[in-house]
């Protein structure tokens, strides 16, 4: 197929993503959160804002927009510091999560329902703002490519292209469990006091991952 020209081992490339797109981390843990917050919905959207930030990496790879900033401290610096401060923003708007008491005086979440559009935006912003995707696939991806082809750009934005529905495939299918279990476990009453955890427990990881980022060394350096 003339999409596939100068792409080989397409199926090992497939599975290498899938265990990839698996792997915990801050874009599976906001889904989680709004997920366990919101149900479905707001699950996916937060899915779908991570699946276009994935897009955009992929096409600024292809761009070699990547390869500017792997080959600058200070823009991978900067980007570093805004992604860091959006994740410890993010972190400490979840740990603020307030609580309050039920019939039965059990703790539930009180999460205040956020629009899904502005759940996209955070699933957005939570993978573009990560410097570290923009390397990933600089890393990745040319794996994959060979390295005679006239059509490296497209072959990029088709293996990004097909990393990215198959991922956000996987964190729909996350985000349907997640809202499967907060429905059985609040009795269909769509509350429950563990989503006051999961939501705090995602906060406190936010925190940790933005400070981890912005403390990061840059590998360009």
């Amino acid at each position: 197929m003339l999409l596939l020209d100068g792409i080989h081992d397409l199926p090992l490339f497939i599975a290498a993503g899938l265990l990839l797109n698996i792997t915990p981390g801050a874009d599976i843990a906001l889904i989680a959160a709004r997920s366990g917050a919101q149900g479905f919905r707001a699950g996916a959207a937060a899915a779908l804002g991570v699946g276009a930030g994935c897009m955009l990496h992929a096409a600024a790879a292809a761009l070699g927009l990547s390869a500017l900033l792997a080959g600058s401290a200070t823009a991978f610096d900067v980007i570093r510091w805004i992604g860091a401060a959006y994740l410890v923003w993010l972190g400490i708007s979840m740990l603020r999560t307030k609580s309050t008491s039920g019939g039965d005086s059990a703790a539930v979440a009180s999460v205040p329902p956020a629009r899904f559009g502005r759940v996209f935006l955070q699933g957005f912003l939570t993978n573009a703002l990560n410097p570290k995707v923009a390397l990933f696939f600089l890393a990745f991806v040319p794996q994959f490519i060979a390295a005679g082809t006239p059509h490296k750009a497209q072959a990029f934005l088709v293996l990004g292209l097909i990393f990215n529905i198959n991922g956000t495939l996987v964190n729909l299918g996350f985000a349907w469990g997640i809202a499967v279990l907060r429905a059985r476990l609040a009795g269909g009453s769509g509350r429950c006091r563990w989503t006051l955890w999961l939501t705090r427990g995602v906060g406190a990881l936010f925190v940790a991952l933005g400070l981890r980022l912005g403390l990061a060394e840059s590998p360009v350096r």
